[in-house]
């Protein structure tokens, strides 16, 4: 975490979990910080596998009526093999390249594979709504440990 952050946390424990920290209950704090956000808040995913599409995204008949120029840009799109949907342009590309009526099943699970539920130390760092119709982008992703707790804590 940035410092930016570790000062944000610091203001939430204080304001959330100042009983939990002062008994020294860093692990109880960390476990809520790692628990799904209630209510759900939505975050556009950072990667995204190009076998997880495979698997769930397309509809295979929608695949075959791409042009070769669309077909081509979506090769490109998954060369590596990984996407990051949080990127306003890839998720455009998605939109582009499946575009028109006869693409609407494959759009619409692309988009759905694209979000995922933040956890609630996510949900504080992300900027936006976080609904499921416009979800927000992370700024901070992954866990907090009892010693991110400590540090936050002496942070300032």
């Amino acid at each position: 975490m940035t410092p930016a952050q570790l000062s944000a946390l610091k203001a939430d424990i204080q304001a959330s979990f100042a009983a939990e920290y002062a008994a020294g209950q860093y692990n109880i704090i960390a476990e809520a910080y790692n628990a799904l956000a209630a209510p759900d808040f939505y975050v556009w995913k950072t990667s995204l596998a190009a076998k997880e599409m495979h698997e769930s995204g397309y509809v295979w008949s929608e695949l075959d009526a791409l042009t070769q120029a669309k077909y081509n840009q979506l090769s490109l799109m998954l060369s590596q093999g990984v996407v990051n949907p949080s990127k306003a342009n890839v998720r455009q590309g998605f939109l582009d390249i499946f575009a028109g009526a006869g693409f609407a099943t494959t759009r619409t699970a692309l988009v759905a594979l694209a979000k995922r539920k933040a956890t609630v130390a996510e949900k504080l760092f992300a900027t936006g709504t976080g609904s499921e119709g416009s979800p927000a982008e992370l700024s901070f992703e992954g866990s907090v440990s009892s010693q991110t707790i400590m540090e936050a804590m002496s942070n300032g």
